[in-house]
């Protein structure tokens, strides 16, 4: 399989990608509204304050009088109340959208990773989907409810005061705000070297994920090879490159604020100059030139968290880029859309149109290759009645799995097409052949929880008596009884407090509880001792009867009762009987199965 790359993204900020962004705040538009008008009014406000400064000087401390003063400061009082509501408002409304947003993105994404066929999964490393769902929606949560609050504030109070300082000098006005353009030539420049730092961080960040991921899951197989001084320095260099990254990232940042602080500087000194002079000239008031010196200085205050808020935006849009082209995946197996109709989705099926499954299933002239051109059938033909046992044997990579996926419909052929009862299943929906498959792995994945809830898993609307009746069938229920809380028993995660024979016992539990039409078992019995699968054999005998069944098995005594036995070699089918048939043939599995009795027999002895 190929090493998985993440795609490059070089594009610089694109409002187009915010915008697919904002559909995800429409259960919002409430919050949105009253934001909105909440900063608006926190901009406006602040922008009044130094005219309200401007009045006490030329009113009050110019003069030297104080009619009026108790009614200017009732004026000044009322609104440092306003604000102190807008400013509590405000924090309240954007806490609750930031909590809202990354909750529905995550419910979208989530939703996705559901849909998404099995060949995204061979390919992409769970590491880089858990930092998409994880560091990266927290961060757009955190901009859109946030940042963009900002935004508005600082938008609306620049353009309040510039409004003002133009009203009250319009020549003075320019001078002081000259240094803008300048600025923005800065800004954009800027704005590139922080994309680009904060991408690299993102990306390193989802490989730092991705290790975490590994060596978790990878513990016992580090300590048995012992390999925690080489994981301990390779985790050691990417942490290295992710903080080399982020001190670039931080330095263009932190570069950025002192930069817009400095032209604010230059603005007021400009202010100063000539404002100074004008009042030397009894131009202007000195109240005017008060009023000035503060405006120029707050004027650039929102202009320097504009510039935080745009570095922030850059960060946020290499999440923005990850998460949503995740959510944009469209499934490798699609249903059309006249099937959907007819049958529903994965999520809205519509049970009363489906048919019944029998279990007939064909394969005519299939051709199969996986994403990296690896071609593993050629026009590959079987016929398979319902409820027959096939058993498929061959060395690895024969198709035994291929052929075995490809039935079951998680992946689809390249070329010819698969029969169920007669019909394309391709006519049919996904979830209408999926709900009556019962899958048992070699390596059975429980949820953490009790035993009950691992076999309800198989189908949700059980109850105790089915729960029970499905241990039974599969010889679980006696194990499970010896158990301090019995069904109630909490596994741990992944069934850590189980044997694997045990768990192997609850994982088909839990497939049969679902009473499926096809029954696929992929190495189930490889992993435990004799005296499991003796167990587990007589459960597998009844659990069979009637049902189209599929047997990937390394140990050939579990196959003897199939009724058909296919001996694969390069995607081809090399023997076709059942067992005492290729025995009689003195072939390839008379000497497969031969090797192995004898090999058994010398290890019992």
């Amino acid at each position: 399989m190929q090493r998985f790359e993440e795609q490059e993204y070089d594009k610089r900020f694109d409002w187009g990608l915010w915008r697919k962004l904002f559909k995800y705040i429409k259960a919002f538009k409430k919050e949105m509204i009253i934001l909105s008008i909440v900063m608006v009014g926190v901009g406006g406000i602040d922008a009044i304050f130094p005219m309200l400064t401007k009045e006490a000087v030329d009113r009050f401390v110019i003069p030297g009088k104080v009619d009026g003063l108790l009614g200017f400061g009732l004026i000044y009082g009322l609104l440092v109340v306003v604000q102190a509501v807008n400013v509590w408002a405000l924090v309240t409304f954007a806490g609750k959208m930031e909590t809202g947003i990354s909750y529905n993105i995550r419910k979208v994404g989530f939703e996705r990773l559901q849909e998404l066929s099995f060949s995204y999964y061979d390919q992409t490393p769970v590491g880089w989907l858990m930092a998409r769902m994880t560091s990266d929606i927290r961060r757009l949560g955190e901009v859109i409810s946030w940042s963009l609050v900002d935004m508005v504030w600082g938008i609306t109070m620049m353009i309040a005061m510039a409004g003002i300082m133009l009203y009250l000098d319009w020549k003075l006005a320019l001078i002081s705000l000259s240094v803008v353009p300048a600025l923005g030539i800065v800004s954009i420049y800027f704005q590139k070297k922080i994309l680009k730092a904060y991408r690299k961080v993102r990306k390193i960040n989802s490989k730092i994920t991705g290790s975490f991921n590994e060596g978790i899951m990878g513990a016992r197989t580090t300590k048995t090879l012992v390999r925690e001084e080489k994981n301990l320095h390779e985790f050691e260099d990417l942490t290295g490159q992710m903080r080399a990254a982020s001190i670039r990232a931080a330095i263009f940042s932190a570069l950025f604020l002192p930069i817009v602080l400095s032209f604010g500087s230059i603005g007021t000194g400009l202010a100063l100059w000539y404002g100074g002079q004008a009042v030397f000239m009894e131009k202007i008031s000195y109240g005017i030139l008060v009023a000035f010196i503060s405006y120029t200085v707050r004027f650039f205050e929102p202009i320097s968290q504009l510039a935080r808020i745009f570095a922030e935006l850059q960060s946020a849009q290499a999440s923005a880029e990850r998460t949503l082209s995740m959510i944009g995946t469209e499934p490798e197996i699609q249903d059309r859309q006249d099937v959907l109709d007819i049958y529903g989705d994965s999520f809205k099926p519509k049970r009363e149109n489906w048919p019944e499954l029998r279990g007939d299933i064909a394969f005519e002239n299939v051709t199969f290759a996986y994403k990296d051109g690896e071609k593993v059938l050629e026009n590959f033909n079987l016929q398979i009645k319902a409820g027959q046992t096939i058993a498929l044997v061959g060395e690895t990579g024969a198709g035994k799995s291929t052929i075995v996926n490809l039935a079951c419909r998680f992946y689809e052929p390249t070329a010819g097409r698969i029969l169920i009862d007669g019909v394309d299943y391709q006519e049919r929906s996904q979830r209408w052949l999926h709900e009556n498959i019962g899958y048992v792995l070699q390596t059975p994945h429980l949820f953490s929880g009790t035993i009950k809830e691992n076999i309800r898993y198989g189908r949700l609307d059980a109850c105790e008596l089915d729960i029970i009746r499905a241990a039974k069938l599969v010889n679980a229920h006696q194990f499970i009884m010896k158990l301090e809380k019995e069904y109630d028993t909490e596994i741990g995660e992944g069934g850590g407090n189980l044997s694997t024979g045990e768990k192997q016992l609850i994982s088909f539990a839990r497939a049969i509880i679902a009473d499926p039409k096809i029954f696929v078992l992929d190495e189930a019995t490889s992993s435990i001792d004799t005296e499991m699968e003796q167990i587990i054999q007589e459960a597998i005998n009844q659990l069979l009867t009637g049902r189209t069944s599929f047997i990937i098995a390394h140990r050939l005594s579990t196959i003897r009762r199939a009724d058909r036995i296919l001996v694969l070699k390069d995607g081809k089918i090399l023997e076709d009987g059942n067992h005492q048939e290729l025995l009689q043939e003195k072939g390839y599995y008379y000497r497969l199965y031969t090797n192995q009795f004898m090999e058994e027999s010398r290890m019992m002895y």
